[in-house]
């Protein structure tokens, strides 16, 4: 029942205000109930509100139900008294820490509107100044290690930069607070194809060609270009507030790591893993190298499905199969046609020959083999094996021949005949029109093509036989495969471990030469004279390698080392070992380091990258390279799409920093949930650069409140005041009590959550306490002891739960934002410590759950008569409420 309320104002009495926006959390806090606006600004009723709240907050019996009670609490009955006189006490300049002042360094809230985000270079520059970066061993406990994914030397940044670097910073920080050794190893790749075409680009115009120089005049002109733009992604990274320990930085052509690469090669080969040979690779004819599977993008583009007759040998003129085909300039490459063995339309010419079109009558067989989809087509598939991935695997498991009719610049060789030179896509109008031509052609339909495009330059990717270097991986694989299967590592989320197993249960051999100029050359020398498939050496370097060719072929051999390079993914399945000193292992970064903690990194090079050091770690070390894999998603678009350039989608990290701060943007990316897409918009950002105003108002609060940093003794009283034990938490009043409690449950939560990598679970409870509980209720509370109460035990009491609270809830966000954390952090007087290596909160600490539910009983109570109000005083007038 409501109490008697009192007769409502003429409303024409009443000053009229727009409806407050309701705050992130409505139903929660008095604050954010539009009824406030009823009578009087928003601004004055903050003490009313507090005084509405201060007069449930002491003795028990005012939670009962009376009827004097319940008109204690109508915030109504307020409005009827002169608001208290008071005057906050302000001291403007006086609580910049010792280290901001003699640094320059910090800002305090009381002298700046808001955080400014230029503070963030001068922060961060500070840190590394005072080697926080670096591991430190005061603490003990076990070191807690991380392998940066090395960028693109050429790379500049880009959301997927900006997760990674998010993700791992929030381990590192907060693991660094736990006392363990925390070590972040950062580094770069040096990104053969991407970085030769860029310094090839550069060459060209100047009006030079790659080939008008030298292999060593070319390179050169690379390093050249790396030591002027090398570390652009370097500093871009910083921006975001990595601390890395870059003392330890790492460049994957530095010569340690170049020496891991060539042992690494050595050792295999050795064993018997590396081998040579002609098979069938992804081929790029501009950039006239093999590239990987994970340098090969698909997209979808519209063509043709071209049907053409193929004759059967020694038939009639109806005795012809129709076969469909995307790409007919690959007929010349030909060596069977194949239908399904339970197509009963195409039994009968099963084992007879067919008549290539336009070869002058080459003959193939024709075969049966299940692989054919009768539904495909017209259900008559031709094996052209040298330019067809499955083509190829069924050549190779029937024994047929492999023909290849493709230069290496994308134009048909010999093999074509009269098409030889030409560009294929050239050859295929051309041949298509003979066909037609010589009423071979039976049609010509549009077809969606998924085509394969080089990620660097972008042209059509060729399947091509050609000689290379590979690793046999089965015998590698296998054993990566039990140590997921034997708990040694940890796939997070646990849903890729079937993804992770399913690649490595199918794996293939691994093409690890590149025909580029940049990057490290494969170890092998070949012998002047002698076949290069039989005759070659491997060895460290070329005197090892001259050594070895006279002791075998005598002291007048002359050697050639091979031209080709190894793919930059070979020596990125060696970083988590090789940064650390590898093969040398007595050096004490390994011992101390090896094996690492964590590997962060997006779930697309799960395979490529993740699996491959893996597979290095345990062949090389004894010993799988890290104990748990984390896995983010990739950054989408407020739609839900793909970021791309075509789409003009995409978001700049840099801008977003400048605009929202840092801050913002880490706290927005680290909400998702591990493994999963993010959708990333401008409205998350605008929400999460508040949160960072109102840490920053809640931190002007509380310096305006507390004493002067030269009354010694009011900060020994204050300091002084613990709320460790069971006794110190039941003495404090309600509200107190209340806001501690729930500040020793979120430290549990949130402790677990970093514990188990769920960030995104840390940062929502971390989030709501702060706004819904801190700001909202207990701030409010504690202005009637800090402003009315005049009882000097009660307004210390307030001062150091505000300051115990704030201080608390700095240290269990300072993972996810870290630059106003420690700009706030600063500001409080008498930090022993900067933020970033301040001890992290104790866990298990004392709870008193009555206060909880006392508490929330006052919160319903409050929200209950603020709501009849609501109902009884709010009526429309014009486009405002009164």
């Amino acid at each position: 029942h409501c109490p008697p309320l009192p007769t409502a104002p003429c409303a024409a009495t009443l000053p009229r205000y727009p409806l407050p926006n309701p705050n992130p959390n409505p139903s929660s806090s008095p604050a954010s109930l539009g009824f406030f606006a009823v009578a009087t600004p928003p601004a004055p009723l903050a003490g009313r509100r507090a005084q509405a709240l201060m007069a449930l907050a002491g003795p028990s019996h005012l939670l009962s139900s009376s009827s004097a009670c319940l008109r204690r609490l109508n915030p109504l009955l307020f409005f009827a008294h002169r608001r208290p006189a008071w005057t906050p006490r302000r001291a403007a300049h006086r609580f910049c820490a010792a280290v901001a002042s003699e640094r320059d360094v910090f800002t305090s809230p009381e002298v700046a509107k808001s955080f400014d985000f230029i503070s963030e270079e001068r922060i961060y520059k500070w840190w590394e100044s005072q080697g926080f970066f670096k591991p430190n061993f005061d603490r003990g406990g076990d070191p807690f290690v991380i392998p940066m994914p090395p960028a693109n030397v050429t790379g500049s940044l880009h959301m997927g930069h900006a997760m990674f670097v998010t993700l791992e910073d929030i381990m590192i920080r907060y693991f660094r607070m736990k006392g363990r050794p925390a070590l972040w190893i950062p580094g770069t790749d040096h990104a053969g194809i991407a970085t030769q075409l860029v310094v090839e680009k550069m060459l060209a115009a100047e009006g030079i060609k790659r080939a008008d120089l030298t292999r060593e005049e070319f390179t050169k002109r690379v390093w050249e270009w790396k030591e002027k733009y090398g570390s652009t992604i370097t500093n871009q990274i910083k921006r975001l507030g990595a601390s890395c320990d870059w003392t330890r930085e790492c460049f994957t052509l530095d010569d340690q790591l170049s020496h891991a690469v060539v042992e690494a090669f050595i050792r295999l080969h050795e064993k018997g893993l590396i081998y040579q040979g002609s098979y069938l690779v992804n081929w790029s004819p501009n950039l006239q190298t093999a590239v990987s599977d994970l340098e090969v993008e698909y997209s979808e583009e519209p063509g043709y499905l071209y049907y053409m007759k193929y004759r059967v040998a020694g038939g009639s003129r109806d005795d012809f199969m129709t076969i469909a085909t995307t790409r007919p300039e690959t007929l010349f490459g030909d060596v069977a046609i194949a239908v399904n063995p339970e197509d009963e339309r195409y039994a009968k010419y099963v084992g007879k020959l067919a008549i290539v079109p336009l070869t002058f009558g080459r003959h193939v067989p024709i075969i049966a083999d299940r692989y054919v989809d009768p539904e495909f087509g017209t259900g008559v598939l031709k094996i052209s094996p040298g330019h067809d991935q499955n083509d190829y695997h069924i050549a190779r498991k029937l024994g047929l021949p492999i023909l290849n009719v493709m230069n290496k610049d994308g134009t048909l060789n010999d093999v074509a005949g009269l098409y030889s030179g030409m560009d294929r896509f050239e050859a295929r109008e051309k041949l298509w029109s003979d066909l037609v031509e010589t009423n071979l052609a039976v049609k010509k339909e549009p077809y969606t093509l998924r085509v394969p495009r080089s990620q660097r330059g972008g042209e059509v990717i060729e399947p091509l036989i050609s000689k290379q270097w590979f690793v046999t991986m089965e015998p590698l694989a296998e054993r990566a495969l039990h140590a997921v299967e034997k708990g040694q590592l940890t796939i997070l989320p646990e849903r890729f471990e079937k993804i992770y197993n399913n690649w490595l249960t199918n794996i293939k051999d691994w093409c690890i030469s590149r025909q580029l100029w940049w990057g490290h050359r494969i170890p092998v020398w070949y012998i002047v004279g002698k076949k290069c498939e039989e005759d070659y050496v491997v060895a460290r370097n070329a005197e090892e390698a001259l050594a070895k060719a006279q002791e075998k072929y005598g002291k007048s051999v002359e050697i050639y080392q091979d031209p080709d390079v190894l793919d930059t993914w070979f020596s990125s399945a060696l970083w988590p070992f090789s940064t650390l000193g590898w093969p040398d292992v007595s050096r004490e970064d390994f011992k101390h380091f090896y094996p690492a903690t964590v590997l962060e990194t997006g779930h697309d090079i799960l395979f490529f990258w993740v699996a491959r050091m893996v597979m290095m770690g345990i062949e090389f070390t004894g010993t799988v390279p890290f104990s748990y894999v984390y896995l983010h998603g990739l950054i989408r678009d407020s739609e839900g799409r793909k970021m791309s350039k075509s789409l003009g989608n995409v978001i700049d990290p840099l801008d977003t920093m400048n605009e929202y701060g840092t801050d913002a943007l880490r706290f927005t990316l680290c909400m998702g949930t591990a493994g999963q897409d993010i959708n990333l918009s401008t409205e998350r950002l605008t929400s999460n650069k508040a949160f960072t105003n109102k840490l920053w108002n809640a931190g002007k609060f509380l310096l305006q409140n507390l004493p002067e940093r030269s009354d010694a003794t009011a900060w020994d009283l204050l300091l002084a005041n613990k709320f460790d034990t069971e006794a110190a938490l039941q003495q404090l009043p309600l509200p107190e009590g209340w806001v501690v409690t729930g500040l020793h449950e979120l430290i549990d939560k949130v402790s677990i959550s970093y514990e188990k990598f769920y960030f995104g679970d840390a940062a929502r409870e971390i989030y709501d306490f702060f706004w819904s509980h801190f700001a909202d209720w207990y701030i409010e509370s504690s202005k009637t002891r800090l402003y009315h109460s005049g009882d000097g035990s009660a307004t210390i009491t307030a001062q150091s739960v505000l300051l115990y609270v704030f201080e608390n809830i700095l240290k269990l966000l300072h993972p996810f934002m870290p630059f106003v954390t420690e700009e706030l952090w600063q500001a409080l007087p008498y930090r022993k410590d900067a933020l970033i290596v301040a001890p992290w909160p104790s866990t298990d600490l004392p709870k008193n759950l009555l206060s909880i539910k006392r508490f929330q009983n006052l919160q319903s109570l409050v929200n209950f008569h603020l709501s009849c109000m609501c109902s009884f005083y709010m009526w429309p007038a014009g486009d405002h409420f009164v």
